[in-house]
């Protein structure tokens, strides 16, 4: 075990102990939040309605079938293993939430956004741009093809890597109302390294936030399938960023 994962431990053993899902806003391993975590406290909107009448708006008619096919927004096929990705979007008790907003980002198969701040030595692939969306169906329901995005290095500890994973973001029904989270695959050795994942203390809630791998979803000469629900409340809520404990 390196000193970095013992450091990583020791914070887990420390915020084990509080009982909830969520870390503190400036939790240590995770060394840019101990800088962006609020410093004072929140500020309450006078007038939601007027937020809500100013925010950015979208219509059914705003989001296409091609949106929700990552590997179709070029001229050519992106580079990879291609993947399927589905689920539904539910509340705690497991009704689905029909017409959201779903939204995701990602890396490509090398491990590299197509963002100028993203300096990884690893290829761009002209043919994937890495973001897409669409809207629940009746069921909740949504659909994803993409590519399976790789593993990167980042800056917050020596030898550090982010394990595979796919940014999710759910708007709800209005702008302010967005959650933000993350899906990652199963078996990933870099999990146990990874301090935004650990942040997650309670075991249960890191499995809710890795998908499922189901063969039935899987195409044949086409793509393999993962399965991955978001709960949006409740006791088996998915975990997204910002969350406090209550």
């Amino acid at each position: 075990m390196t000193p970095d994962q013992k450091a990583v431990d020791a914070e887990m053993a420390a915020l084990s102990g509080s009982g909830g899902p969520h870390p503190s806003r400036d939790y240590a391993p995770y060394r840019s939040s101990v800088l962006r975590h609020p410093t004072q406290p929140l500020v309450a909107v006078r007038d939601p309605e007027a937020v809500e009448l100013t925010g950015p708006v979208f219509g059914v008619s705003d989001v296409i079938d091609l949106d929700a096919d990552l590997t179709r927004h070029h001229a050519g096929e992106p580079l990879g293993e291609r993947i399927t990705v589905s689920g539904r979007v539910l509340d705690r008790r497991g009704r689905p939430v029909r017409g959201q907003l779903v939204e995701i980002w990602q890396a490509n198969a090398s491990g590299r956004y197509a963002h100028r701040r993203d300096r990884h030595p690893a290829p761009l692939d002209p043919n994937f741009t890495g973001v897409g969306r669409c809207l629940t169906d009746d069921r909740g329901g949504y659909r994803f093809t993409t590519v399976k995005p790789g593993a990167y290095p980042w800056r917050n500890h020596l030898n550090a890597w982010r394990p595979a994973h796919i940014h999710f973001s759910v708007f709800g029904t209005a702008f302010a109302q967005r959650l933000v989270t993350q899906m990652y695959f199963p078996g990933d050795p870099l999990f146990r390294h990874d301090p935004i994942l650990r942040s997650v203390t309670d075991a249960a809630a890191r499995d809710r936030l890795v998908a499922e791998y189901v063969h039935e979803l899987s195409e044949p000469e086409f793509s393999l399938g993962y399965r991955w629900d978001i709960v949006l409340d409740g006791p088996s809520a998915t975990w997204t960023e910002g969350d406090e404990e209550q």
